[in-house]
């Protein structure tokens, strides 16, 4: 009874696991990301302060152990979850991703953060704007009108509502940074 069901996938996964701990390494020898070594990581230069503060907290959502760093164990974790998580998993990564203050809920004004930080950093330009699209979305997943967004409220949400889904998972788009990983090996 061998496992050949799935080797394919697994040898991929092993493949791009491999990848991603060359880049690792090759970037970051000592094994540990600091902020601004997850920064420069990621080619994240001159950010606005809604987007740094939104990466400083999806570098601390990565420090799973929070000591401070990033290690292999904890990037190789949170790109397996963005790139292949099921949709609830991610959702409620970013749940917690967006739950600064760490209260169990997201009210009208982080979620707003968020919408600001993602827009800085993915140089998107809609024509409808943050405050906008942030009301929208609010007044149409906060169920029970608390004006605070429970995990189940904003789970729930994001499925039903595209658009809002749509911006979640831009929110960590690591398309380029893939592409970058492998330009990167076929140059060397």
């Amino acid at each position: 009874m061998g496992n050949t069901g799935g080797s394919t996938v697994d040898d991929l996964q092993a493949v791009e696991i491999h990848l991603w701990y060359k880049k690792f390494m090759t970037e970051c020898p000592s094994g540990q990301l600091t902020l601004h070594e997850f920064k420069q990581f990621f080619g994240l230069r001159g950010l606005s302060p809604e987007a740094n503060a939104y990466i400083e907290q999806m570098f601390k959502t990565f420090d799973m152990n929070k000591d401070g760093y990033i290690d292999f164990m904890e990037y190789v974790a949170a790109l397996s979850l963005v790139l292949r998580g099921k949709m609830e998993q991610k959702l409620r990564w970013y749940f917690k991703l967006y739950d600064v203050d760490g209260n169990g809920c997201i009210d009208r004004y982080e979620l707003l953060n968020i919408i600001k930080a993602i827009r800085a950093i993915n140089g998107c330009d809609q024509e409808i704007s943050v405050e906008e699209f942030t009301n929208r979305v609010f007044d149409k997943i906060d169920v029970n009108g608390d004006g605070e967004l429970s995990l189940e409220e904003f789970v729930q949400g994001a499925k039903k509502d595209h658009e809002f889904c749509e911006v979640m998972m831009k929110s960590l788009d690591l398309t380029h940074i893939m592409a970058m990983i492998h330009n990167r090996r076929h140059s060397v």
